[in-house]
């Protein structure tokens, strides 16, 4: 079904004619020329819990809140087809979730900035966000969340590109404060600058079949960074530390900046690692007390497997 105008629209299920979306069914509300909403804002501030935005193809210099419940957001097209740019709201980010079990697929986000040095392409305030499809394109932060016990965050099938950038403090390609669980799966990510590709503070971190490069002209600082401790998964990830690379320390860090929560496994397989600079690194280095196992990974470069507790094989 599709909602045809900005203002309230009736519709009739077979039962009482409402000027709201009748008997709890969803809409799908267009957003484009020539749909009833010009910009993803003024969907955003109509829709209802479960609602679908649609947003046509084309650069739209917009940014919104999604605060609604089951809300999904979608470009039409490919990722590259649909995109948001240069506009941030509340002086966070592109796009600020604050609804519950939100997911946002196919759009490009890009250009965030805010004078706090972390702008984000999304700024995660809710409850359970899923994020698929979706490229992330020089902002400060790609992805940063609130601190929230209770949040899950979803990433699979995205590509984060020269997003980061260190000032007064670090942004990073993905930032996870202290959330239930962050989980990357078949993303993308090159060219991070200064900060981290992925920096975790989540009770649970799983990274897997992602692709994490320096390449010749990354700076980041780790590749994976899980700063407090927690579960971690690594596996079937192919990753490479670049020769201009900020940190020669470590492609994966864990409980750098403190060990604060419990840390029941450390997991590390299947992944390929190569290190590109003229120094040396360790592929893991294992701050907490928690023995890390390393198995079936492939190292290459000047590279210790791994520093700390654990065991490889």
């Amino acid at each position: 079904m599709i909602w045809r105008g900005a203002a309230a629209a009736s519709f009739a299920f077979g039962c009482l004619v409402l000027a709201v979306p009748a008997c709890g069914r969803a809409r799908t509300l267009e957003v484009g020329s020539g749909h009833p909403f010009a910009k993803l804002s003024q969907a955003a501030a109509a829709a209802a819990p479960g609602d679908r935005i649609l947003i046509s193809p084309g650069q739209y210099f917009d940014c919104a809140v999604l605060s609604v419940d089951g809300l999904t957001v979608e470009g039409v097209g490919d990722a590259g087809s649909v995109v948001l740019t240069d506009k941030t709201c509340q002086g966070k980010a592109l796009l600020i979730t604050t609804g519950r079990g939100i997911t946002v697929a196919n759009l490009t986000l890009t250009r965030a900035r805010v004078p706090d040095g972390n702008g984000a392409g999304i700024r995660a305030e809710g409850g359970n966000l899923t994020v698929d499809g979706v490229r992330f394109i020089n902002n400060q932060d790609g992805i940063l969340t609130n601190d929230n016990a209770s949040m899950a965050l979803l990433i699979r099938n995205s590509r984060f590109d020269h997003n980061g950038v260190c000032q007064a403090a670090c942004s990073h390609a993905i930032y996870a404060g202290r959330i239930a669980s962050l989980t990357v799966q078949h993303s993308v990510f090159r060219n991070t600058r200064d900060g981290h590709d992925v920096k975790s503070r989540a009770a649970r971190t799983e990274v897997t079949d992602c692709d994490i490069a320096d390449g010749p002209d990354g700076t980041a600082s780790y590749l994976i960074d899980v700063s407090n401790g927690g579960a971690v998964v690594v596996r079937g990830n192919t990753l490479e530390k670049g020769p201009l690379a900020g940190n020669h320390t470590a492609a994966i860090a864990i409980g750098m900046e403190g060990v604060e929560q419990a840390t029941p496994e450390i997991i590390v397989t299947g992944n390929r690692f190569t290190n590109d600079g003229d120094y040396r690194t360790a592929f893991v280095d294992n701050v907490t007390a928690t023995e890390a196992t390393l198995r079936n990974n492939v190292l290459h470069g000047a590279v210790d497997p791994l520093k700390g507790d654990g065991t490889t094989r």
